[in-house]
């Protein structure tokens, strides 16, 4: 080596523990290097010719023990100094240290500036010829017979470094106590304030608990809540939310007597914040002639109700729910009309899933439809798309919930899968196939279910 620093080996079996103690030596001045496991350390040692040899013990291939004893029995290796990481819990992991040859030892957990103490004192009184070929004894100990090699400074070093670190964990227990004493007092007087503190907390969890209710109470009002007048077509639904307060709602209403509004809505994130803007969503969408509604209105001329076109609903909810404005909350959406007299289907979608046709006799596809998700990007335009459906065709809105459904494995139940779902259920019912679909995507998310909302809508053109 041309280097004029100190060189260390580490043998270390932990990648990140070796990684750590490599940079500590590092800054200390040491030109340090790392054996992932007992061999390669030893390859190591007899390339470079260390100045000390760091070593764990529990390590694959060749132990701590077992490394020290190859370098303590190789001529060329044995004067240099081996320092084991131990726990040293029994007597025995001492004399096994004795008996492999190891100079010192340092127990886990342990300071750097502790371990380059131990380096330097090692490196300043190296083992003399003598010490290195001294005469070996044999020691038993628990039953079991050891050949121990070590000389008196040797034996020196190993009962220096088990004081030490005596020394050190007895400080280390009298600060715990102090802490322990400390830490008493502080309990005494939280406890006389935890009674008060309970009582507190029982008051909120009450008033939290009724304020839940009444937002779930208030999501449950933007479902379906009411039969549709309208005999030239069936809708079955099914909604269920992953946990109390969630983002997912849908709902359909006639907004004259020859047109269908139908939209699914699906709001990032669960809890209060998503399920109130949920809430505030809904209020707009509502088919009731309002001046807040975006779905229908009045000609002031002719006083007669006229639809909204759905590219013009969705652009005027990305005005008015922009994401920084909604504590950095958006939401996707797809809203269309349905034309009863023609069965045509106009829709516009923000982000949201593409809607799915189950022709009569065809297999099913998805529909065109893309865009932003509502809230992102200020001014967006948005497209408007037409479907012509017939009698006997069925159309299937729907919520990411269903798709990205996952299984134990993270594994995600695809939109082909639910297109293969959809047509062997083709033949059911409108309520039962949206059963079907809801037992598919629960069956899959077993046994914990589904961690997102799943929302369903399905028409049935009659």
């Amino acid at each position: 080596m041309n280097s004029t620093k100190p060189v260390i080996v580490i043998a270390e079996d932990s990648r990140v523990q070796g990684k750590v103690l490599q940079q500590r030596l590092i800054a200390a001045g040491y030109d340090a290097h790392i054996g992932a496991n007992g061999e390669l350390a030893l390859e190591l040692i007899r390339s470079l010719k260390p100045d000390v040899v760091v070593s764990d013990i529990e390590m694959p291939k060749m132990t701590g023990y077992e490394l020290c004893s190859a370098i303590k029995q190789t001529p060329e290796l044995r004067h240099i100094p081996v320092i084991l990481l131990s726990t040293l819990n029994e007597a025995e992991d001492i004399i096994k240290g004795l008996a492999a040859g190891a100079d010192n030892y340092i127990t886990k957990p342990y300071e750097s500036s502790f371990l380059i103490a131990r380096i330097e004192d090692l490196r300043s009184s190296p083992l003399s010829v003598e010490e290195n070929n001294s005469s070996s004894t044999n020691v038993t100990l628990g039953g079991r017979s050891y050949q121990v090699n070590a000389g008196r400074q040797q034996t020196l070093n190993l009962l220096i470094s088990v004081f030490e670190n005596a020394v050190t964990k007895n400080r280390e227990l009298h600060r715990s106590n102090e802490q322990l004493v400390l830490a008493k007092e502080k309990l005494t007087a939280w406890n006389s304030q935890l009674e008060s503190l309970n009582k507190k907390l029982d008051e909120l969890n009450n008033r939290m608990k009724q304020d839940l209710e009444a937002a779930a109470r208030m999501q449950k009002s933007l479902l379906p809540n009411e039969s549709l007048d309208a005999p030239e077509i069936a809708i079955a639904w099914d909604y269920t939310p992953c946990n109390e307060l969630a983002g997912d709602f849908l709902n359909y209403a006639k907004l004259d007597e020859n047109t269908i509004g139908l939209y699914v809505v699906d709001v990032c994130g669960h809890g209060p914040a998503s399920a109130l803007l949920a809430v505030a969503i809904g209020r707009v969408l509502t088919s009731v002639v309002s001046a807040t509604s975006l779905l229908v209105r009045n000609d002031p001329f002719t006083g007669k109700r006229v639809v909204t076109p759905p590219a013009t609903v969705v652009s005027e909810l990305n005005k008015r729910f922009p994401m920084d404005s909604q504590g950095g909350l958006h939401f996707t959406i797809l809203y269309g009309v349905l034309d009863i007299r023609t069965k045509s289907f106009r829709y516009s979608c923000a982000g949201h899933p593409q809607p799915v046709l189950l022709p009569r006799d065809k297999a099913s596809s998805f529909a065109p439809g893309e865009g932003f998700a509502i809230g992102w990007v200020e001014d967006a335009e948005f497209d408007e798309y037409l479907l012509q459906l017939s009698s006997g065709d069925r159309l299937l809105l729907y919520s990411d919930g269903v798709p990205e459904a996952m299984d134990a494995n993270l594994d995600q139940l695809t939109n082909e899968r639910m297109l293969l779902e959809l047509d062997s259920s083709r033949k059911l019912s409108p309520a039962e196939q949206v059963n079907h679909i809801r037992n598919v995507v629960n069956k899959w998310c077993e046994p914990k279910g589904p961690i997102d909302d799943v929302s369903i809508l399905l028409v049935d053109i009659l």
